[in-house]
């Protein structure tokens, strides 16, 4: 793999830090700011609202930009986010600081998937894709617990000063090490909208929100089910997190070469198994080992569903790669969102501390229906047009397909 995809992982390694280092911060925030700590949630939701504005906003700015100071840029706006962060003074400010933080978490993600294909040859696009992702499941092994306790023992503003550290790292990586690479067809704003808003791209990004939301029912939730129904004590639950975080990191490495070589049957098959793991969990819940096991699970299937989805949006979107790979991630936020609330809706009916994680199933389970109704369209779509052909008689007009075109009709 090239060592360009090194500083691409680098930079994602940050964004996950940030990204979620915040849920175990709450309680240190809202102390010093004096705010409550529901108050303090919002911190992760200006986070989560920043990458949905800035996914499509900034793509669409950057899209004559070629890629490399383009990646650039959004990760100097992202160390920004983090130093106002660090230096804010109130609540208002730190809010304002975590939103300028997310706006650039979607279009980085975005342009880092079209540069990571591009870097490889035909046929290991996947791969690079997943390689960059990896920095962001490494974040939650490593970068997240370490964060986390860095903020407990030095304050909360010490975590955000040492994330924007990893920023200055990451830009300097990404001058360094990404060969210079054009911005992509000016095809006009109107065009990418248009191609945005093809059938299976907006599929593909509802496959998203659905089939990703059932991780965040079971995850948002998952440290409570830990102390109060598995038994682990408060200073466990960390580690046991660490395990999804693992999981998540088996699930990437997995996911690129799989992808690569059928990309639907991945994906089908991910959510398939994140329903049928998810569905099982209440049952594993009271017993401490089967539960290690299937944090570890849902972590793997759970983010192997990421790589086939990032490169489905790509290749659906032809006249707007970049941009359907940027609104995939502001996807993958409303499903954390979503995911979050719609087990937050379990417990309050009273329907068990586990509740979530078979609310995850079904959520998980429609992801897969709508993914399984996209493939059947696009299949009956191709089907059509081979019919046509065959009727005119393969007319010499017809243009051939392309071993590139060819490549994509049996990964899609």
């Amino acid at each position: 793999m090239p060592v360009a995809l090194l500083a691409l992982a680098i930079s994602a390694f940050g964004i996950g830090t940030t990204e979620f280092v915040m849920m175990g911060l709450l309680p240190n925030v809202a102390d010093d700011l004096g705010t409550s700590v529901p108050t303090a949630g919002y911190l992760v939701s200006a986070y989560a609202l920043g990458v949905v504005i800035g996914a499509p906003l900034l793509t669409a700015l950057g899209s004559r930009v070629p890629r490399k100071p383009m990646l650039v840029a959004l990760m100097a706006l992202f160390t920004a986010g983090n130093l106002a962060s660090a230096l804010a003074t109130d609540f208002p400010l730190l809010v304002a600081g975590r939103l300028l933080a997310g706006l650039p978490h979607g279009a980085f993600f975005g342009v880092g998937a079209v540069v990571a294909a591009r870097l490889v040859r035909e046929g290991r696009q996947a791969r690079a894709v997943a390689t960059m992702f990896l920095g962001l499941t490494v974040a939650n092994i490593v970068g997240v617990p370490a964060a986390t306790l860095l903020g407990q023992h030095l304050g909360w503003r010490a975590t955000f000063l040492v994330v924007a550290g990893i920023g200055v790292v990451a830009m300097a990586a990404l001058a360094r090490l990404v060969p210079p690479l054009p911005a992509g067809e000016r095809t006009g704003l109107g065009r990418e909208l248009r191609a945005l808003a093809g059938r299976q791209v907006l599929l593909g990004l509802l496959t998203t929100v659905l089939g990703f939301a059932g991780v965040f029912a079971f995850y948002s939730y998952l440290a409570s089910v830990l102390t109060k129904v598995t038994g682990f004590s408060e200073t466990s639950v960390t580690l046991v997190l660490a395990l999804f975080g693992i999981g998540m990191t088996l699930g990437a490495l997995a996911a690129g070469p799989l992808t690569d070589r059928a990309l639907r049957p991945t994906l089908y098959g991910s959510l398939a198994a994140l329903a049928a793991v998810l569905a099982l969990f209440p049952l594993a819940a009271p017993h401490k080992p089967l539960v290690l096991v299937a944090v570890v699970l849902i972590g793997a299937v759970g983010f192997m569903t990421t790589t086939p989805l990032q490169m489905l949006a790509m290749e659906k979107a032809q006249g707007a790669p970049t941009l359907a790979a940027a609104s995939n991630q502001s996807a993958f936020n409303l499903a954390n969102a979503g995911g979050a609330w719609a087990g937050g809706l379990a417990l309050s009916a009273h329907w068990g501390w586990t509740s979530p994680a078979a609310v995850g199933a079904v959520l998980a389970a429609a992801g897969l229906a709508v993914a399984v109704t996209a493939g059947l369209l696009d299949r009956t779509k191709e089907g059509g047009d081979v019919s046509r052909v065959v009727a005119r008689g393969g007319a010499p007009d017809e243009p051939a397909e392309t071993p590139a075109e060819d490549a994509a009709d049996h990964r899609g």
